[in-house]
């Protein structure tokens, strides 16, 4: 039978209009096809009964019948979720992100940027990805200006970071205080430009025998824009609601809206502010082909933001988030050599001034009244400077082989400066600013890797092996004299106690302590430069042994210069059990090397406990005096992980299901203190320790739906996590309530939120969109300085945007992040930070909102 033919034409848009150049255009059943010109137009002819298939990288597959049309114009909805070959996870060139046999969350970034108020990667990740969390902190020195962020409650520093599919450097910083990821040092990312990053996967399972060392929670990898010839940015402001939910004491610092004074005498300033927290934030995007295929991507960024206000007990009058200014440039490259070969370079440098006010001085031998005779808030502030540089070459021979060959090298450098403070040992004579020193961490790695993809194997075999030499340097470097020295009655730096007399305050009788109050500095003694190097080896396969049924494994070897080697080791499976129904599963075993920061970081700085200054002495691992403590040498944290998983596509509906089982052994934490009165000018001390073994159960789910209509497109995505963690082991013969208590493991518990939902609805035409995000946190315990518990109950946030295109170029976005003004139920006791609440659940500054304005040329 034969069919008369007819011709259809029409345009190809995305949803905002934009015609799609290159579209695939088939029809069904035939070899007829063509694509769309540089305007989105095509033309067909086909037969009367024909169904067209529209296809293009990046959207979803369109299936439209003909009937007895003959323009049809379509809207391409994105897909990059659903189709996108996956670098993560899975080193087959052919999987895709619904076909790996593991977890792997796909987010795309220009749709969550564009769709939201959040300006930097960790609150987009807190509220896109249903594991992840992360929150500002207060009081917490340098967790002031870093955020810590976990994956699945786990450790910052057990979860890897990649870009591009190379390892990322970590922060120098590690987490002291009341910080979620206590003892941990993490990687930094909002270091990273969101404008640079085309999408993020985030694999949510055990990975240390694929990518090695810090990946037993899962791997990040952050993918850069590529495209050229298009100048994107956007220019944004908002700023956070002054009034903050509470029945606080009266008098309480903070309640009115008002300021702190600049002077930092302790006093208010008359003026009433509505708002605070300013954020004004500039991005531009710009690529640049390189010949047929390559090209040069450039992003700048810039950050502006002003410190928060929240109520705070009167030793804690600058409980709020710290100011942020910053900048970014990124660069990411791809130059073709040959047909088979090609050059690939990328990298950055991020730099941010930050400011963050300390524990409140309100009277006694820390303050002089000469200076600050009301007391005074000191005031932490840093220069964080974040550079990287990534370069290699990629190849593929003539039997197949793809070859890649790399080196990474990056460095984050913290330097504290401390402001609106004093010296007290030197009274009247202090200056009120120190360089306080800091440290820097930097990691160079050389990658040699190795792939093929056999077809003829079964239904396909995938075989990847390589190699990786890494080495890492740890640094702490002195400030100035002032910010550490104690000094004696003639103003000299005291070396002989015996011999020298100590300032005594008049008012307390108490000797009056040296170095910058807020955060003393490093001095001589705290000094540290350490290296190591690890050589690990790596091999993974994947076989597709029928269409249906997929088997990967993978194993790894890894040696530390410091403290030797491990082999892992991991299965994984995946069935399908219809075309679109699939069932997956994997097993296991991880490590984490003890980081140069955990062995070496020590620092001598006073610990607000209940309002109570106490001198504290973090000691380095290796010390006599660790080891006097009978506090052990530290060791590498093992990990036994497995998960359990579905996932189905049904139309419009897709959905992710994974339950996980994560066991840890020698988790390292930092202790609580232990009485430490016979060191000079110490109270107390504590230490890094291999201090608990933990199980981790929970159950990640995903899922979406979205549709088109002649009035727009609909969608919708559920996103949740049920995380339960418990602790199996304290390892210690001490006193387990102080070296590991109560208040200690309150904190580690409640890393997470034993449950996250987001719900998110959006409506999109072709000139306008609206979202409304609900994202519901379960209830927090945390333990007070008074050991009672702090109930922090659960909590639904509202997050509403409505976005209106102006021109094909402009985009106006306006709308609120928590529009409800939600904050964690107040607390009457003594908490960590000082403030009302801790830094739990949606965080404590309260309702935000913004407007920002997006061009494309």
């Amino acid at each position: 039978m034969t069919f008369s033919q007819k011709i259809i034409t029409g345009t190809v848009t995305d949803v905002s209009g934009t015609p799609i150049p290159f579209v695939n255009i088939l029809e069904k059943g035939s070899d007829k096809g063509t694509t769309t010109d540089d305007n989105g137009n095509y033309t067909i002819a086909v037969d009367e009964n024909a169904v067209l298939i529209f296809s293009f990288v990046g959207f979803q597959t369109q299936e439209i019948s003909v009937s007895n049309q003959e323009k049809i114009d379509i809207t391409l909805l994105e897909g990059e979720a659903l189709s996108t070959i996956v670098v993560v996870g899975s080193r087959s060139p052919k999987r895709t992100a619904t076909d790996t046999p593991v977890a792997v969350d796909i987010i795309d970034m220009q749709d969550v940027v564009t769709k939201s108020g959040k300006i930097e990667i960790n609150e987009l990740l807190q509220y896109s990805a249903p594991s992840f969390n992360a929150n500002k902190q207060s009081g917490s020195d340098g967790a002031d200006h870093i955020d810590p962020a976990s994956l699945r409650g786990l450790g910052p520093d057990q979860t890897l970071v990649l870009i591009n599919g190379k390892r990322r450097h970590s922060s120098s910083l590690i987490n002291i205080f009341g910080t979620r990821g206590r003892g941990n040092s993490g990687t930094d990312l909002n270091a990273i430009p969101a404008t640079a990053i085309k999408r993020i996967e985030i694999l949510r399972d055990g990975a240390a025998a694929q990518y090695g060392s810090d990946a037993i929670a899962g791997v990040i990898n952050i993918v850069l824009k590529d495209n050229i010839d298009k100048l994107s940015g956007s220019i944004s402001y908002g700023a956070y609601n002054t009034n903050a939910k509470g029945d606080f004491p009266e008098g309480t610092p903070n309640t009115d809206g008002n300021r702190l004074d600049t002077e930092n005498d302790g006093n208010r300033i008359g003026e009433d502010k509505d708002f605070d927290g300013g954020s004004v934030k500039v991005t531009a995007n710009y690529g640049v082909g390189i010949g047929d295929k390559g090209y040069i991507n450039f992003t700048t960024e810039y950050l502006s933001k002003n410190k928060t206000l929240r109520p705070g007990f009167d030793f804690r009058r600058g409980f709020g988030e710290a100011a942020i200014d910053g900048f970014n440039f990124f660069a990411n490259a791809n130059i073709p050599l040959s047909d088979k070969t090609e050059f690939y370079a990328f990298g950055g440098r991020n730099y941010r001034d930050t400011d963050a006010f300390a524990f409140t001085r309100n009277g006694g031998e820390r303050v002089v009244t000469e200076i600050y005779p009301n007391g005074f808030t000191p005031r932490i502030t840093s220069n964080i400077i974040d550079n990287s540089v990534s370069a290699g070459i990629r190849t593929e021979t003539n039997n197949g082989w793809k070859i890649d060959i790399s080196n990474t090298w990056g460095k984050n450098n913290f330097h504290y400066f401390i402001e609106g403070t004093l010296n007290a040992s030197l009274e009247e004579n202090s200056p009120r600013e120190f360089d306080a020193g800091g440290h820097s961490l930097s990691q160079n790695t050389l990658n040699l890797d190795f792939s093929k993809f056999y077809p003829k194997v079964s239904k396909g075999l995938n075989i990847a092996l390589g190699a990786e030499y890494r080495t890492e340097n740890f640094i702490i470097f002195a400030g100035e004299e002032g910010s550490y020295a104690t000094y004696d009655t003639n103003g000299l730096p005291i070396i002989d106690p015996a011999t020298q007399t100590q300032p005594i305050d008049p008012d307390s009788g108490q000797p009056r302590p040296g170095g910058s109050q807020g955060f003393p500095g490093y001095s001589p003694a705290n000094e540290v430069d350490r290296s190591r190097s690890n050589l690990s080896l790596y091999a993974d396969a994947e076989l597709d042994i029928t269409d249906a049924f997929l088997l990967a494994g993978a194993a790894r070897f890894e040696n530390y210069s410091d403290f030797g080697s491990t082999i892992n080791g991991k299965l994984a499976l995946r069935v399908k059990a219809t075309e679109n129904i699939n069932f997956r599963g994997s097993v296991s075993s991880g490590f984490r090397a003890p980081s140069l920061a955990q062995i070496y970081y020590n620092l001598r700085f006073t610990d607000f406990q209940g309002g109570e200054a106490s001198e504290t002495l973090l000691s380095p691992n290796n010390s006599p005096v660790t080891a006097s403590f009978r506090i052990d040498r530290l060791k590498e944290e093992t990990s036994v992980n497995a998960s359990v998983g579905v996932t189905a596509k049904l139309g419009d509906f897709s959905a992710t299901v994974d339950g996980y089982y994560i066991d840890i052994k020698d988790r390292i934490v930092l202790t609580g203190t232990f009485e430490a009165t016979d060191i000079d000018n110490v109270n107390e001390a504590q230490f890094f320790a291999n201090g608990v073994d933990t199980e981790t159960v929970g159950m990640d789910l995903v899922l979406s739906w979205k549709s088109n209509y002649s009035f727009g497109t609909l969608s919708a995505l559920l996103a949740g996590n049920v995380n339960n963690m418990y602790i199996t082991a304290v390892n210690t013969d001490l006193d387990p309530d102080i070296f590991f208590g109560k208040r200690e493991q309150g904190f580690l518990l409640a890393s997470a939120p034993r449950s996250k939902f987001a719900l998110n609805l959006n409506y999109t035409t072709e000139k306008f969109n609206a979202g409304l995000g609900l994202t519901r946190f379960s209830e927090i315990t945390l333990v007070d300085f008074d050991d009672n518990d702090d109930v922090y109950g659960a909590k639904i946030t509202a997050d509403l945007t409505l976005g209106y295109e102006l021109t094909d170029q402009l985009k106006l976005t306006i709308g609120g992040n928590n529009i409800t003004n939600e904050y964690p139920d107040q607390q009457d006791d003594l908490t960590e930070a000082g403030g009302y609440w801790d830094a739990v659940q949606m965080g404590f500054s309260g309702a935000y909102y913004y407007a920002r304005l997006d061009f494309n040329f």
